[in-house]
Parts: C-alpha cells; sequence; structure tokens
C-alpha cells in the first residue's frame, strides 16, 4: 500500500484509497467514486457539467452537490431548447428559488450558453469541440499539488467555448470541467478511481 503524504491519496472508511478533496462526506464520496472523471459525450450532460462549474465559481463544490437536484429541477434538467427560452420572467423567478445559486450573471450564463449549444449543432456540436482538447497522455500525479487549475488545453478550449459564443467559461472552468467530463484523467495515481 502507498504511503499516504500530505496531498496524496487518502483512505476512506472503506478502506478504499481516494483523492484527497473527498474527505468524508457522502456527497463528496458518491461523486468521486460514480462520476468525477468518467467519460461524459451526451450534449445535455456536457452542458449541465458546464454550467454546475460555472455555478461552483466562488463556492464550495459540495455547495453544488447539495443544491444539484434543485438546480437540475430549476434549470428543466439542462435540456439546452428549454433553457435557451428562458424569459427575463423566467430569470426573475430563477432569482428567488432558494434551491440554486442565486447569482444574475450565471443564471443569464446559463441562458447564453444553452443557446451556444444548439448553435453548436451545425459545426460538430459541445462533444465534439471539447474533447477535441483531450489529454491523453498525461501521467498520473502522485499528489494533489501536482495537479494544475489550468492547464495550456483548458486556456485554448475557454478561448474556443467564448468564440462558440459561451460566457463564463475560463481557463480555470474549463478544467474543472475537463476533470469531471473525463478529458482528463486527474484521479491520483494510487486512487481506486483511477
Amino acid at each position: 500500500m502507498p504511503d499516504v503524504l500530505d496531498g496524496a491519496v487518502v483512505a476512506g472508511e472503506d478502506g478504499l484509497l481516494r483523492c484527497p478533496w473527498v474527505g468524508a462526506a457522502p456527497e463528496y464520496i458518491a461523486y468521486h467514486d460514480d462520476e468525477w472523471g468518467k467519460p461524459v459525450h451526451d450534449e445535455r450532460g456536457l452542458y449541465e457539467r458546464m454550467m454546475l462549474e460555472a455555478f461552483q465559481s466562488g463556492l464550495s463544490w459540495i455547495t453544488i452537490l447539495r443544491k444539484r437536484e434543485g438546480i437540475r429541477d430549476a434549470f428543466a434538467n439542462f435540456v439546452p431548447e428549454d433553457v435557451a427560452a428562458f424569459t427575463d420572467a423566467d430569470v426573475a423567478r430563477l432569482l428567488l428559488d432558494a434551491r440554486i445559486i442565486r447569482n444574475r450573471q450565471k443564471i443569464n450564463a446559463a441562458i447564453t450558453n444553452a443557446k451556444a449549444t444548439i448553435a453548436l449543432r451545425g459545426q460538430g456540436g459541445l462533444d465534439a469541440l471539447i474533447w477535441s482538447y483531450a489529454v491523453t497522455d498525461s501521467p498520473a500525479p502522485e499528489s494533489i499539488h501536482h495537479v494544475p487549475g489550468s492547464t495550456p488545453e483548458s486556456t485554448a478550449l475557454a478561448k474556443a467555448l467564448k468564440k462558440a459564443g459561451f460566457v463564463f467559461v475560463g481557463p480555470t472552468t474549463a478544467y474543472a470541467m475537463m476533470q469531471a467530463i473525463g478529458v482528463v484523467n486527474d484521479h491520483l495515481a494510487h486512487c481506486h478511481a483511477r
């Protein structure tokens, strides 16, 4: 068994080694083990992950995980056509919805990005754009300290998304999305999910 050092994998109560950001919260454990880093290719799933990362900006991820079902419900299960049709009245309604992150810029970004997602369909779609920045040859990080906050690929992806009309997707948000959907594999070297 590898040594568990500062920033390296940690053993959970179940004995499984996990990335250290997981901690003991059941929401984090389930997200890490069942979802984070697993490839996502469907448009709705990609749009949802992008928007969840945007909503997370400035907040802890546990907040997003705990509000996720409310966010999904409020944003029509992230069906791009439905969100793209949101009006000013919908924005006003969402600003009063305690189940979500009530930030006007982030709400407007969800609507703008739904429209951009639809517009990309004629150019190969969101899947083709995002996955064209896949990193397949990076070594497994030994420690959380070896995991960057952004990369040249996430910077390029953020630039391409902005060019395609997306907002609220800087290099750090783009990298977090890339990790979440498996475009990069940042599970640590000895993590059971790697």
